[in-house]
């Protein structure tokens, strides 16, 4: 009774009737180190959703999926966490006219593996699947990172670890992790991501904000392939099909936004995988805050959504440079005045 009574308490105070919106926003937050420790109660994993967001889209959305870092995504971060929220959206007809969901790092993956299985599980629990036309990622971990194979051969103690490797991952988590407090790390590990859902049925564009910068002073980056964001690298965030040092989402304009031939660009994506905006000026945590941090730049214009609607920026070619220096830029319009958050929310929502 005290169990069902606290579920009943926790998903419906995540609830409003407000929203901006055409369509409502569905919040899907990424890991929490700090909880691999605390393993924090229900009513503590909706504290720590809702602080999760509060810098931006917090009062933006009509609901969250709240769940806890020290679960695994298959086990409880499921079938207590995610199932309650998705069967009130059904029961309230939220996504009836179509809805959005917005994700960051670890929750593209959960959201992944949610994608290809709401629509069945809903259908035989006797209620109308969710009517979803697209997600938006930023800084997704639906490839995995390798910090999180390299948290887990620390946590085990594997003899080949340096010094370096214990601070980079001790950077990331905040501690030294423990075979006791591993959780969702075990599904961060790349081969283990990539396995999640590899090939979803569901045919949603998942629309993917890229960052290019490090909170961690270059030392996490030291242990990703490729560009990276300070936790997930380019492979994993651009939504490539495959592992691999890529340093660009497009094949024509790096995170910088020169237009020029990018020699190790992703070539093959993930289905339904779309890298839009990327940017060299954010990085993993701070592509989610309401601070404007530096010009961003287009990986693709636009994406037909499931709706048949193109969302899409515009952007200008700028020249810049002296002489035969002289270089050509993509830059998004208004970049230079609104975060990367405000810019999708902008473009694509509001």
């Amino acid at each position: 009774m005290k169990k069902m009574l606290a579920l009943l308490l926790t998903t419906g105070s995540l609830f409003s009737n407000s929203h901006a919106s055409d369509y409502p926003i569905v919040l899907v937050h990424g890991f929490q180190p700090a909880q691999l420790a605390t393993r924090p109660n229900r009513f503590e994993v909706e504290q720590d959703g809702s602080h999760y967001w509060q810098d931006y889209w917090l009062p933006k959305a009509s609901a969250r999926i709240d769940w806890p870092s020290h679960e695994r995504i298959t086990g409880r971060i499921v079938s207590d966490y995610a199932w309650p929220v998705l069967q009130q959206l059904s029961r309230q007809g939220t996504c009836q006219n179509g809805c959005i969901f917005i994700t960051h790092s670890t929750g593209d993956l959960v959201m992944r593996y949610l994608l290809d299985n709401q629509a069945l599980w809903l259908e035989n629990a006797g209620l109308e699947p969710l009517n979803i036309v697209a997600t938006l990622d930023f800084a997704g971990a639906g490839g995995g990172s390798e910090l999180g194979d390299l948290a887990i051969n620390v946590a085990t103690g594997s003899s080949w670890i340096d010094a370096a490797l214990r601070f980079a991952v001790s950077l990331w988590l905040g501690e030294t992790p423990s075979p006791a407090n591993l959780g969702v790390l075990n599904d961060l590990r790349v081969n283990t991501a990539r396995q999640l859902a590899a090939f979803p049925d569901a045919r949603i564009p998942r629309i993917r904000m890229v960052a290019a910068s490090n909170d961690y002073f270059g030392t996490t980056g030291l242990f990703l392939p490729g560009t990276d964001d300070g936790v997930v690298a380019s492979h994993s965030s651009c939504g490539a099909s495959s592992v691999a040092a890529f340093n660009s989402c497009s094949g024509q304009v790096g995170f910088d936004g020169k237009l020029s031939a990018q020699s190790k660009a992703v070539t093959s994506f993930m289905p339904y995988h779309y890298p839009m905006l990327m940017s060299d000026n954010y990085s993993h945590n701070g592509i989610l805050t309401d601070r404007q941090r530096g010009q961003v730049t287009l990986a693709r214009a636009s994406v037909n959504l499931t709706d048949q609607t193109d969302y899409g920026f515009g952007s200008d070619d700028i020249s810049a440079g002296w002489w035969i220096f002289r270089s050509t830029y993509r830059v998004v319009r208004g970049s230079d005045q609104f975060s990367m958050s405000e810019l999708v929310y902008q473009e694509l929502l509001d």
